[in-house]
Formats: structure tokens, sequence, C-alpha cells
């Protein structure tokens, strides 16, 4: 049975959206009218403004482990697991923005550190490496969470694999116009103004 209660908690938590605040407070204006229009840390990064992005990035991921943890520490592991889908769900489609919001990126990865830390560390690591070989933010996030779901059947568990397998699907989703550009080789760089 799906707890709604959880995944409620989770996509309270994971609407935040921190980009769009940080931008704003920062003087920087709407991001949503900057670059790609995404809430998110690599398009906070097209303003040009590191701190923003690098704090962008880290609240993202911390909303979506808090939600884990969170539900964890009331009712348990599964809670947890429901609460971290809900925060992928909120920061994907925050009610307050029109239901457009980031693409779930930092706020995934947060989920699996919480979830099963050595899973999001070695999703990270994928990230990581990808972005320093391609420069492109969007292959590394692809090639991370296709990978998460066989990292957490060999390191954790069947059930934290199948979360990672639905933020997997959740995140391809929210990419397909990335995937349109990476096909056609006009995919920006990070960092790009794009």
């Amino acid at each position: 049975m799906i707890p709604p209660a959880w995944i409620v908690l989770g996509y309270l938590l994971g609407s935040i959206p921190f980009g769009l605040l940080l931008t704003r407070a920062a003087g920087l204006g709407d991001i949503r009218a900057i670059g790609s229009g995404n809430i998110g840390a690599t398009n906070v990064l097209r303003t040009g403004n590191r701190k923003v992005a690098a704090a962008t990035l880290v609240l993202d991921m911390a909303k979506g482990a808090a939600s884990v943890l969170l539900a964890r520490a009331l009712a348990g592991p599964d809670a947890g697991l429901w609460a971290g889908l809900g925060a992928v769900l909120g920061h994907l489609f925050p009610a307050w923005l029109g239901f457009r919001g980031g693409k779930g990126v930092a706020t995934g990865f947060g989920v699996l550190i919480a979830a099963a830390w050595p899973v999001g560390l070695l999703a990270g690591a994928v990230w990581l490496a990808m972005a320093k070989l391609s420069r492109l933010s969007s292959a590394s996030a692809l090639a991370a969470f296709a990978l998460a779901p066989v990292l957490a059947l060999l390191l954790a568990d069947r059930a934290t694999a199948l979360l990672a397998l639905a933020i997997a699907i959740l995140v391809f989703a929210s990419h397909h116009e990335n995937i349109r550009r990476l096909l056609a080789v006009t995919e920006p760089r990070i960092g790009s103004k794009a």
C-alpha cells in the first residue's frame, strides 16, 4: 500500500524552489527567464554566479535527503523511500510554479544518498566523471541515473532499486528535450550561457 502522507511530505519539501529563491535574493532576476528556464543548479550557473549555483545544488540535494531521513525517522525505511519519491516529484512539478520545476538531478542524488549512501555516492561519481569528460550536464545525469538502479540492486536492496528506477524514469522524462539536443549534437556545455 502506498502511504500518501509520506509522498506528500516529500513533495512539500521537494517543491521548495531554491534556484528561484536564491537567484532572486542575489538580485539575478527570475531564473525561469534565463537560459533553459529551469530552476536547477545547472541553469543557475548560466547566471555566471557560481556561489548561487553551488548553493542551489547543495540545497536541492539537501531537500531530497531531508525528505528520506525525516520520514524514515518518523515511520521507518519504507516511509523514507516513499518520501524520497515525493521529493523528486515535488522538485519536478512544484504546485507553486505551475507544476514546472527542475529536472530532478540534484534532488534525486540527495534522495539516493540518504536512502543508500554508497549508491548515491557512486552515482554522483559517475556524474562527475562524465561531466569532466563530456562537459555535458544532461549526458552525465542520464548516465548516472541509468546506472543507479543497477548499483542499488548490487549494494542495497530491491526496494531501493525500485526507487532508483522510478527516479531514473522521471529524470529521463524530464530530459526529453536534452536527449533530442544530444542526438542532434546541439546540447550546450556546462557553464555556457545557452
